[in-house]
């Protein structure tokens, strides 16, 4: 019997795009937070010796969200990179929280959509 192809439903489409879309914002926002904390910016600088472990650690962090970033633009790398980058930011809020205090609502809405973009490109993995 012949079958035709499966066509992708319109909702399909929609959310597709609506996840490439919340990839790019994600990766523009981490090549800037990663960029300002790679390149020694003077209050990243500040906010990584307020956080006590080192400059090192803003090193570590800078380069987790550069190539997250840039592997949200990959989409064989998209699930990997979008949990990797949700729990980078839930190390932030918890950070923001309890150690140099500030407002956590940046990282918490920030690891909510990595979240929801792995939880919609887990498929790819």
């Amino acid at each position: 019997m012949f079958k035709l192809p499966l066509k992708q439903s319109n909702v399909g489409r929609n959310l597709n795009i609506v996840l490439w879309l919340i990839q790019v914002l994600l990766a523009l926002a981490f090549f800037a937070a990663g960029g300002a904390k790679v390149a020694g910016v003077e209050q990243m600088v500040a906010l990584f010796d307020q956080i006590g472990v080192g400059q090192w650690f803003r090193y570590v962090t800078g380069s987790i969200e550069l190539f997250g970033g840039a592997a949200l633009l990959v989409p064989r790398l998209v699930p990997y990179a979008s949990i990797v980058l949700a729990l980078t930011m839930v190390g932030a809020f918890v950070t923001h929280l309890f150690v140099i205090g500030g407002n956590p609502l940046p990282a918490a809405f920030l690891a909510t959509l990595a979240g929801f973009v792995a939880y919609g490109r887990i498929d790819r993995s």
